[in-house]
């Protein structure tokens, strides 16, 4: 499930509160460890430069040791036993932060000095005041973390709230009831999101204007057309009936009732999308063969005089619950792009438990029609008269509207198969 901003926001202050902890920890402790060293450094070197003093004076030095320090001295071409470890170092400063101390050697024309420093005390006071500044600076880094947290949340909770007034609206129920709530904040909403909500109550009324308009529009265009679509349907059938009707004639008048046929079936295809978002089609269990048998009966008059066979197949017989003109449409679609685009060999029309499937011997399709067949009005041939490229789109539209699954495979100059996958009402 994908996060809301509000906890995107949290995990950001998380992530960067753990960085900053961890920046200041590094830092602070890089820190110490430069200003100790320093320290150690300054002081070994005031001791040998206060040493070297004392051996240039007319008097002879006196080695010093104490608790912490132990200074370590070899006269030129004299044999002063000195440790080895300390006449095995380099020139310089050297650190055993294991042992807690540092130690310098200094060779020089008068000699050879060592000096021997105990680090521990110093160690321990620069490892308590790297401690107080790292709970120092933690306590400062929480604080700035989450009052910097708050800020932000209280700025980001009205652009949330907006996300969610919108998730919950239905442009198919109509506008927004009232301008998108985005009171009872401790702040008032910046004017950028009052301005978007604003924008998008506006925007929520035009879209539902428009989804009302199309509906009426698609509502009453269909209605319409069936009045004419039924008188031509009564009058062709009239002169179908007369026995003295020439060959030509009753020919013009198959093709005349076919055509209104298939206008009725694009208008009752358009009033059922007509009610997506709203009433749903009146639904009932019928048999899947009982709508497959009719729909290839009213196909057969559009093979003519083909050479092509139209046969139902299959033993399965399963039960539906959707509206039966909405299983008849989808199947009428398929039937008639078989039948027009196959000039022989066969189609067959097979039912399976879950599916339907028509497969013809027909022209096929290419890949590339393929990627395109379910866009309106979308034809691989746009100087063919066959078909006006919104069938299948309609065929589509209309197995997404109730939750079937419409798939072609299609090899050019072999055929096309076109599968209606669905899911059958159980066995009582």
């Amino acid at each position: 499930m994908p996060q809301g901003l509000p906890r995107k926001i949290r995990y950001a202050f998380v992530v960067q509160g753990l960085l900053l902890v961890l920046a200041v920890v590094f830092g602070i402790s890089l820190v110490t460890l430069f200003a100790r060293n320093a320290i150690v450094q300054d002081r070994l070197r005031v001791e040998a430069q206060a040493f070297w003093d004392e051996v240039r004076a007319p008097h002879d030095p006196v080695p010093r040791h104490s608790r912490t320090l132990q200074i370590h001295f070899r006269p030129a071409e004299a044999n002063v036993p000195v440790p080895p470890e300390l006449e095995a170092l380099p020139g310089g400063v050297s650190f055993d932060y294991g042992g807690h101390r540092a130690m310098l050697a200094d060779r020089g024309p008068e000699g050879e000095l060592y000096v021997v420093l105990q680090t521990g005390t110093i160690d321990r006071m620069m490892a308590t005041a790297a401690l107080a500044m790292i709970a120092m600076g933690l306590v400062s880094a929480l604080v700035i973390t989450v009052l910097t947290y708050r800020k932000s949340r209280r700025m980001v909770l009205p652009v949330n709230r907006l996300a969610e007034e919108v998730a919950r609206w239905d442009p198919a129920s109509g506008e927004l009831a009232g301008p998108l709530g985005l009171s009872g904040f401790v702040e008032e909403p910046s004017r950028e999101v009052s301005a978007l909500a604003t924008a998008l109550h506006g925007l929520s009324g035009r879209v539902a204007d428009f989804v009302q308009r199309e509906r009426d529009f698609t509502r009453d265009a269909s209605h319409e057309l069936r009045t004419p679509l039924t008188v031509i349907r009564v009058a062709s059938d009239m002169l179908l009936g007369d026995p003295d009707l020439p060959p030509h004639g009753r020919r013009s008048l198959e093709r005349i009732q076919r055509s209104a046929r298939d206008m009725e079936a694009v208008i009752d295809a358009f009033l059922i999308l007509a009610r997506e978002g709203g009433i749903a089609p009146v639904s009932e269990e019928f048999e899947v063969r009982e709508v497959v048998l009719d729909e290839v009966e009213k196909a057969r008059p559009l093979l003519g005089d083909k050479p092509v066979t139209l046969a139902v197949s299959g033993e399965a017989s399963p039960r539906l619950f959707a509206p039966p003109a909405v299983l008849g449409v989808v199947l009428r679609k398929l039937l008639a792009n078989a039948c027009h685009f196959t000039e022989q060999g066969n189609i067959d029309v097979r039912i399976e438990p879950d599916a339907v499937t028509v497969r013809d011997t027909g022209i096929g399709m290419s890949a590339e029609t393929l990627r395109h067949v379910f866009e309106p009005f979308y034809r691989a041939d746009a100087f063919s008269p066959l078909g006006k490229g919104f069938g299948l789109t309609i065929a589509s539209r209309l197995s997404r509207r109730f939750g079937w699954e419409l798939m072609l495979d299609s090899t050019p100059g072999q055929g096309t198969a076109a599968t209606l996958r669905f899911s059958p009402t159980p066995a009582a």
